[in-house]
């Protein structure tokens, strides 16, 4: 019988704020939160999803594994992303690479990768309509603590 991929698990020293991070950034919601960790997903029934646990230990290396994102837009994914809280980070890249490496607010990296279909680029510069909230909304949606349900 063979097995699937049920959730990337993230340690984290502030669980629910990463969390909220990235169900902005990912147009998720979290499924479930409890003492355990916090689980965000696109919804209950769709794999894998992202579970934060608390530790209590600093990180102290580079992480081994990191998350690539795909956006319709990238200039303004990144703009998106450093709203919420992200930053850019140097982690070695050239100059000329076609990604963007950011780090969330407890500077986990990825990276924001130019889209792989340029037609699908946003011109009007709006959020992609994938995404569902614009910038802005996705903002206020993180900065006071809630997700898009």
């Amino acid at each position: 019988m063979a097995s699937r991929f049920y959730h990337l698990v993230i340690d984290a020293h502030e669980p629910l704020v990463l969390a909220q991070f990235w169900a902005a950034a990912l147009d998720h919601r979290i499924l479930y939160q409890s003492d355990d960790g916090v689980i965000v997903g696109s919804d209950e029934h769709h794999y894998p999803g992202l579970r934060f646990v608390p530790v209590p230990e600093p990180k102290t290396i580079k992480n081994r594994l990191h998350i690539d994102l795909d956006p319709d837009d990238q200039d303004t994914e990144v703009e998106c992303l450093i709203t919420l809280g992200a930053r850019r980070v140097d982690v070695g890249q050239a100059a000329d690479v076609s990604w963007v490496v950011l780090a969330d607010p407890k500077a986990t990296s990825s990276a924001c990768s130019a889209p792989t279909d340029p037609s699908s680029i946003d011109t009007c510069g709006r959020a992609p309509a994938a995404s569902g909230l614009a910038v802005e909304q996705r903002a206020r949606f993180f900065e006071a603590g809630a997700v898009r349900r």
